[in-house]
């Protein structure tokens, strides 16, 4: 065996600036506690749950590479491949090259220095036939008797050798040559060419053809017969499952002109020239777009917190009490709440949704800084938010908690990928044509369930303006790099500062253009009630929208004030007149809780109420010429009056004027703290991981695994090397199914308090990938939070087969 054959052994061949290469390509391999040396670096990179995160980054032609080095059955020659690939011009060998090149930066496929390719097993067992192929002859043909090898080589025409190994050698040398096969099959009854030439046909594009056995149809069976006879078929001797066909008879029959799929050029589009100055006028606007209708969204559940399903996530009705709230369409608010709950600014409080403690402070920021923390949560959502209805035409729900789906983060990453690559000054004319580049870049990722492929994505990155006149963006240029703070130098340049002015007009209407500032929006929902948001804003003023400021303790002078401060111009007469009218009449009637006592200086008044027919339900009646007294409750009373047009306001115990401020409900974290002793604990993790993702260094971990020794895994009873923690003792004690590797990374985590993934097998035998977070060790047993259930579960150590750690994109 080649010194390189091994995964270990050609990593520890690499170079410091290759090794570092793929540490940087496979981020989820370093997570701490990183490697200590490359067999452990090389163990995790072939974990199959590593393996299954590098896939769906992988374009088309990587893709179609590995599989036609899968069905090679590798280690393959190099050049075996090419010719499989029909690789026969220079430029395609370059690419060829290339593609070789980007697979050996991840690790999935590399040179084992005698030029054949190595693959990872967990690649090659990624298809259970690649490119549409069986095993090859000899494996099929493994445990066949000599005289069943001589029968077939006698129907054949071949003299059988002696020795079963011989006669084995001498079938696999005869089906090796198309021309035989084919001359073979010409000779065939025509129900069985048919047969053989419909299975070779069937390919990587649709399922085989198998051959029932057993079943009524003499034709059927004397062809597969015929073939059968001849190893043209191979049949499992226990007569268990189809026949299958051995790979070197498919692709004889398949013919010589047929290669495997190979398409190193994405597809081409039709675009259109565009200057960068209309990609950010039109970006601009649709960012500014939504930036608006975010916060008017997310001030709307600050108002009033969204009731969860009894099923879980936010129902129709109430997106559309939101949307009509904000005056923003139902994508816009599917988008602003599950961008915002992934940023931590919503969250889970009982029954309902509420905004954290985190929201306060994001609304205190500027158009710009809010927009790019929602735009930095959209990039790695994991979910497409603004998708509606599921396969069945049914409702979803938003915020209903789906496991997380990586092939839709990777249709947004391929997006950013296929739209970058469009040349410069260039855009599709129409967007959905950037559906076949995704489909390229990004095969394995989730497309559009109806309608064009990617569909639904593409139009999102429109919303945002990571999309403008079918190019990206300057916005999305930096979120598809991951440069967060050029995505924020590039919001503060395309979107403008927060208004703090609005223009008050005589019809009682307060006009905002652009996104008002935190303070403004506030002072104008308390006195005037919103009509429309987004790139203009307009408030109205009334009489009952005056009355609730005043009943929220402000005075006739404070209102006049703070509106004159944030007014273009003078407060119109009108308004003015409205403020006094309103306030003359609020509070000449005073509700005590006696349930309740009415009392004013107004004889009159008082008798007016107790004359007043509508209020006849409340049961007032009057004890003095001041007073009267209500045998309902004060709030029911206190609404009556006010829905009959008067202005009361309702009195404490001591006799001052009760405020009626509401304050918002917020929620008490981002995510659920599964024990009192930890609760936060989720925050102080995220915080963590991200100052390790900012510090990681590629080179100096290359370098570092490069010189350090390859040291034997510690043992727990053989007397190996001792062991850095004591939790590595205690879980490498208890879960003996996982090797040093994944016993170091579950430790760390116990103790750094870090989430984790694992594959556990439950006692049915079921296998799951779970996040587990909140670790608490209990041996036999270990206590986490469940992200797969929401919920607090009990695990036992010696059911959990292999570990990765979370790490981030």
């Amino acid at each position: 065996m080649n010194s390189r054959s091994t995964p270990a052994a050609w990593l520890g061949s690499l170079d410091g600036c290759r090794l570092a290469r793929v540490l940087e390509t496979r981020r989820d391999a370093t997570a701490v506690p990183e490697p200590r040396s490359v067999r452990e670096l090389a163990d995790r990179l072939q974990r199959p749950g590593s393996v299954a995160l590098a896939l769906p980054r992988l374009a088309l032609p990587h893709l179609q590479v590995a599989e036609a080095l899968a069905a090679l059955r590798a280690p393959a020659p190099r050049d075996a491949l090419a010719k499989l690939l029909g690789v026969a011009d220079d430029d395609t060998a370059r690419e060829l090259a290339a593609v070789l090149e980007s697979l050996a930066d991840h690790a999935l496929v590399w040179p084992d220095g005698a030029e054949r390719l190595c693959m990872a097993e967990p690649l090659r067992q990624a298809w259970d036939a690649p490119l549409g192929l069986d095993a090859p002859l000899e494996e099929l043909l493994a445990g066949t008797t000599s005289d069943e090898l001589r029968r077939m080589l006698v129907a054949l025409g071949v003299k059988p050798p002696g020795g079963t190994s011989h006669r084995l050698a001498a079938l696999v040398e005869h089906h090796s040559d198309p021309q035989r096969v084919l001359s073979l099959v010409d000779k065939a009854p025509a129900v069985t060419r048919k047969l053989l030439e419909g299975r070779a046909g069937a390919g990587p594009a649709g399922p085989a053809r198998f051959i029932p056995f057993g079943r009524p149809g003499a034709d059927v069976e004397a062809g597969a017969r015929w073939a059968l006879d001849r190893g043209l078929l191979i049949q499992d001797r226990h007569h268990y499952g189809p026949a299958r066909m051995p790979a070197e008879v498919t692709v004889a029959l398949r013919g010589s002109g047929w290669h495997a799929p190979f398409q190193p050029v994405p597809p081409s589009a039709v675009s259109a020239s565009v200057t960068p100055a209309e990609v950010d006028r039109e970006a601009s606007a649709a960012a500014a777009a939504f930036a608006a209708h975010a916060a008017s969204v997310l001030a709307a559940c600050s108002t009033t917190a969204p009731a969860r399903l009894k099923s879980g996530g936010i129902g129709a009705r109430e997106l559309a009490r939101i949307g009509k709230a904000a005056q923003a369409d139902d994508a816009v608010v599917r988008l602003t709440l599950e961008t915002a709950h992934a940023a931590g600014l919503l969250a889970r409080d009982g029954d309902r949704v509420a905004p954290t403690e985190a929201y306060d402070a994001w609304a205190e920021q500027e158009p710009p800084e809010r927009f790019a923390v929602l735009l930095q949560a959209w990039r790695n959502l994991p979910l497409t938010p603004t998708q509606a209805r599921d396969e069945d035409n049914k409702a979803l729900p938003a915020l209903a908690g789906a496991p997380p789906c990586n092939g839709c983060v990777q249709a947004r990453h391929g997006l950013l990928a296929a739209a970058a690559r469009l040349p410069a000054g260039q855009g599709l004319r129409v967007a959905s044509d950037l559906g076949p580049l995704i489909a390229w870049y990004r095969p394995l990722a989730d497309s559009s369930p109806d309608g064009p492929p990617f569909a639904t994505v593409i139009r999102e990155a429109e919303l945002l303006g990571v999309l403008a006149r079918g190019a990206l963006s300057a916005i999305g240029i930096h979120l598809g790099t991951g440069d967060a703070e050029g995505v924020g130098v590039e919001c503060r340049r395309l979107l403008p500062s927060a208004t703090s002015t609005a223009r008050i007009g005589a019809d009682f209407t307060a006009v905002v253009t652009g996104t008002p500032s935190a303070r403004l929006a506030l002072l104008l929902d308390s006195v005037a009630d919103r009509e429309t948001s987004g790139t203009a804003s307009v408030w109205r003023f009334s009489a009952g929208s005056i009355r609730r400021a005043l009943d929220a303790g402000h005075t006739p002078d404070d209102i006049t004030a703070d509106l004159a401060a944030v007014a273009t111009g003078s407060l119109p007469q009108p308004l003015s007149y409205l403020i006094a009218d309103t306030a003359r009449g609020h509070g000449r009637v005073r509700i005590a809780s006696a349930s309740c006592v009415l009392h004013g200086d107004e004889p009159a008044l008082l008798a007016e109420l107790a004359a007043h027919r509508r209020l006849a339900k409340l049961g007032l009646r009057q004890l003095a010429p001041t007073v009267l007294i209500s045998r309902s409750p004060l709030d029911t009373t206190l609404a009556a009056l006010r829905a009959e047009g008067y202005s009361p306001v309702a009195e404490t115990a001591e006799g001052t004027v009760r405020i009626e401020r509401v304050r918002p409900q917020r929620a008490g974290a981002a995510v659920p703290a599964p024990r009192g002793s930890r609760a936060g604990g989720g925050g102080r993790i995220a915080a963590r991981t991200a100052k390790e993702t900012a510090a990681f260094d590629p080179n100096t971990l290359a370098n570092q695994l490069l010189a350090a020794p390859d040291a034997p895994d510690p043992a727990p009873f053989d007397g190996g090397a001792p062991f850095a923690t004591d939790t590595e003792e205690i879980v490498a004690g208890w879960a003996k199914r996982l090797p040093y590797s994944d016993v170091r990374q579950l430790a760390h985590a116990i103790d750094a308090g870090r989430a984790i993934t694992v594959e556990y097998v439950a006692t049915s035998g079921s296998r799951t990938v779970r996040t587990l977070s909140d670790l608490d060790l209990d041996p036999p047993y270990l206590e986490a939070w469940c992200h797969l259930r929401d919920a607090e579960r009990v695990f036992t150590l010696s059911r959990i087969h292999s570990v990765m750690s979370v790490a981030p994109e």
